[in-house]
């Protein structure tokens, strides 16, 4: 589909009336969905109803039918649950229930509906288009006028299920704050059972409609390091209980075993919690506790990256709905490598029933592969991690593992699984203290403890500086040299892409450098080239946006407030961009979206007009570097004076807080995962490179940044990012997520061009595109 042009959208969609629902279980970022949809929806120029309590609500009509405006979902995108109800309905799975439901939506003029919820609710939608023109009992309630006038009707769904169950999207709504809520409840435990010896804890991930998709225990053993996990997909092999019992035995302090709701093993014979319990008890004689974790797992506040796919979800669902004829089947709005696709909703139904189908049968294998390529992908590389074994023999070659750059949450997580994935093929591992200026004085070697519990640290424990290598290459040399180093991991920002590639070009002068060379990008400020995303980022994002939400709340209290908020990153702006969209700011300014006094001018305007409504507040994101004369203070002081006698404004600079705090669900897990490649790639080269008894490696290929590319984790020379990198301000040329920005203004009321929107692709969903799916 070509670019769009906002004017003949406005007049297509003119006059037209939709309705959204949420159905269901609740999942967190179902009102960011409402919000996007009934904004966006109000911005092309329709008219949009908020549908109160689900199905039920439509069936019994009235009152919970509303018209919104634009005012109608101010202030919902931090609340979890849904503010418009969900209801399970009984009586939307009759005919007659439907035939009421559809008089209700005749009623209003309503033929576009976007429905929120699990694969049941999109199921019954689908129905219900496929009845609409049979269901005649309707014409006796409307005249002939009213039939022809809405004899179509138009359905597109959003996937909101906690269990991130749905195939055909990367991820549903509700799943990454489901996670959030499992890692804080874990992390609490911990705390407690690391001062007890010998304690076991089960974790208990049950959810009533689930079924036996179990990504939240599989992804959640993951994150937190668990000894054990028990998923319905893949039974534990027979004799089970003597290989945990002998794991558990080692002599750590602590054991986590996950077992999440429908495990089994390979009879069918269900697995709980409680026999867990007992079987440790009685055989080992530790002292084991259950947590049941249940509905907690729905609460709390959503995930930035809930509420950011939530509003990337509703924005597409509306223009969908809007472009959809009566030839166009019912679709999804999933996502796709971070960009929103169109999946037909039969086919989506399809496939997930074949994944259950497939376990019925027994055939486990085939119900993963189904799961799709990122399912199948955690699974794996769990097993690599928890299930290691000594090596049969030591190899020759030694790893140096560092961090360099600022501090990233996840850093430790990635150096954890390196430690132990290079320990597990023999490789000696080595690790460094203080970046490059430590490899210069000497490195220190690590053993499987060493990194024992590193997963849930923030911060860098092996401690990291922004020293870059050329100041003291020759004692790099030496270091390498003495200790016999045969590769380096390099785990940081802009400055650990810059370091490798000064030793890259080195590598002419000394034959020491010539050994294989990996970077893992790690920085809040998500700027280094080759990758979407650097592990560290979406703490950093969720870090701000808690801290906005808290100052939302202060000017919500004071009235006729607007706080400027200056975020880090330093040129980059996606910190201040995504954390814009998940906090619902009036504006973010940023160094890639040029801006001047007029722009400025016009924000003053917007909110001025803003304070004469209902919401009388304002929060303005300003990224550090922006702009070298429109600095925080100055757009303090603009704010103040253009705004006096209507509002007031106050300053924030987060600073050094985005840095701190635990790793998020995300970077535990993007950490851990490229740090499994990252050595797993490093090995290769290793082999490939090893000739005449020692390591020789100068060719481009073997010092590359590891990254996540649309949904490929690729490794790419850092020569070739070297022609699309910008230097000067520490960051990538073209960089993917400026795409959002568009997305930003619209729900904030700006008028802006559409011309930078680019709609979904139809997706088919099969076989073969699930199985090709590599998956992250």
């Amino acid at each position: 589909m070509s670019l769009m042009d906002l004017e003949k959208l406005k007049m297509t969609c003119a006059g037209r009336a939709m309705a959204v629902l949420t159905s269901g279980g609740d999942a967190q970022g179902m009102n960011a969905a409402v919000r996007a949809v009934t904004r966006m929806g109000i911005y092309v120029g329709a008219k949009v109803y908020l549908i109160h309590e689900g199905y039920q609500g439509l069936v019994d009509g009235g009152d919970n039918i509303k018209l919104a405006n634009w005012h109608s979902v101010t202030n919902i995108i931090q609340l979890g649950g849904t503010v418009i109800g969900s209801a399970r309905c009984k009586a939307f799975m009759t005919r007659e229930g439907r035939v009421s439901a559809a008089f209700n939506l005749v009623k209003k003029g309503i033929t576009n509906l976007c429905v929120c919820g699990g694969d049941g609710s999109l199921t019954g939608a689908n129905i219900f288009r496929n009845e609409w023109k049979c269901i005649s009992e309707t014409r006796r309630r409307i005249t002939d006028t009213m039939a022809k006038k809405h004899y179509n009707l138009n359905i597109v769904g959003l996937v909101g299920s906690i269990d991130n169950d749905f195939c055909g999207t990367d991820m549903t709504i509700g799943a990454d704050s489901a996670l959030h809520r499992i890692m804080e409840i874990i992390d609490a435990i911990m705390t407690t059972a690391q001062s007890c010896m010998q304690l076991l804890l089960c974790i208990n991930c049950p959810f009533i409609l689930c079924y036996n998709f179990r990504y939240l225990a599989l992804v959640s053993a993951l994150a937190s390091g668990a000894d054990w996990v028990f998923i319905p997909e893949a039974p534990p092999q027979e004799g089970w209980e003597d290989n945990m019992c002998s794991r558990t035995s080692g002599g750590s302090r602590m054991n986590i075993i996950i077992v999440a709701e429908g495990a089994i093993d390979r009879n069918g014979k269900p697995i709980s919690s409680n026999y867990i319990k007992d079987l440790v008890q009685k055989r080992l004689g530790y002292d084991t506790r259950v947590t049941v974790l249940g509905h907690v797992q729905r609460g709390g506040i959503p995930s930035a990256f809930d509420r950011i796919l939530s509003s990337i979800l509703g924005v597409e669902a509306v223009i969908a709905l809007m472009e959809a004829t009566p030839e166009t089947p019912a679709c999804v709005i999933g996502l796709s490598a971070n960009q929103a696709v169109r999946l037909p909703l039969v086919e989506c139904v399809e496939m997930t029933k074949l994944v259950q189908t497939a376990m019925n049968e027994k055939r486990f294998d085939e119900a993963i592969k189904l799961r799709g390529g990122s399912f199948e992908s955690n699974w794996n590389i769990y097993k690599s991690l928890a299930f290691l074994k000594p090596p049969q023999s030591k190899s020759n070659f030694s790893f140096a593992i560092l961090n360099v750059g600022a501090p990233a949450a996840g850093m430790n997580a990635a150096v954890r699984s390196a430690v132990r994935s290079g320990l597990s093929r023999g490789h000696k591992v080595y690790g460094v203290n203080d970046g490059f200026l430590g490899l210069a004085n000497g490195v220190f070697e690590m053993e499987w403890h060493s990194v024992a519990g590193w997963t849930g640290q923030g911060s860098s424990l092996l401690g990291t500086k922004r020293t870059l290598p050329n100041c003291h290459l020759e004692k790099i040399v030496e270091t390498i040299s003495k200790f016999e180093i045969s590769a380096l991991l390099v785990i940081g920002g802009f400055e650990a892409y810059q370091g490798v590639l000064e030793i890259y070009e080195a590598r002419t002068h000394y034959d020491e450098l010539c050994i294989p060379m990996v970077i893992i990008p790690a920085t809040i400020s998500n700027n280094v080239p080759g990758t979407f995303f650097s592990v560290g980022t979406d703490t950093a994002v969720n870090c701000a946006m808690e801290s906005c939400d808290k100052i939302k709340q202060s000017a919500s209290g004071t009235k006729r407030r607007v706080f400027v908020v200056e975020t880090m990153g330093g040129y980059c702006g996606y910190l201040a961009s995504s954390t814009g969209i998940a906090v619902g700011a009036d504006a973010a300014y940023i160094f890639e979206d040029p801006f001047n006094i007029h722009d400025l001018k016009t924000n003053v305007e917007h909110l001025s007009e803003k304070m004469k409504k209902d919401v009388q507040r304002g929060l303005i994101l300003r990224n550090e570097k922006c702009h070298e004369n429109y600095t925080t203070d100055f757009i303090h002081k603009l704010y103040s004076s253009e705004g006096k006698g209507i509002f007031d404004c106050r300053v924030n600079v987060l600073g050094h807080l985005q840095q701190g705090g635990a790793p998020s669900p995300f970077d535990r897990n993007f950490g851990t995962k490229l740090g499994v490649k990252a050595i797993e790639w490093l090995s290769e080269k290793l082999t490939e490179n090893y000739r005449q008894g020692r390591v020789f490696a100068n060719s481009p290929e073997t010092a590359c940044v590891i990254g996540l590319n649309r949904k490929v984790v690729s490794f790419t020379p850092v020569t070739e990012l070297k022609e699309i990198t910008d230097f000067e301000h520490r960051m990538p040329k073209v960089e993917w997520w400026l795409k959002l920005r568009p997305m930003l203004k619209m729900l904030a009321k700006y008028q802006t061009s559409f011309n930078e929107y680019v709609p979904g692709e139809i997706e088919h969903v099969t076989r073969r595109s699930i199985s090709i799916d590599s998956g992250f």
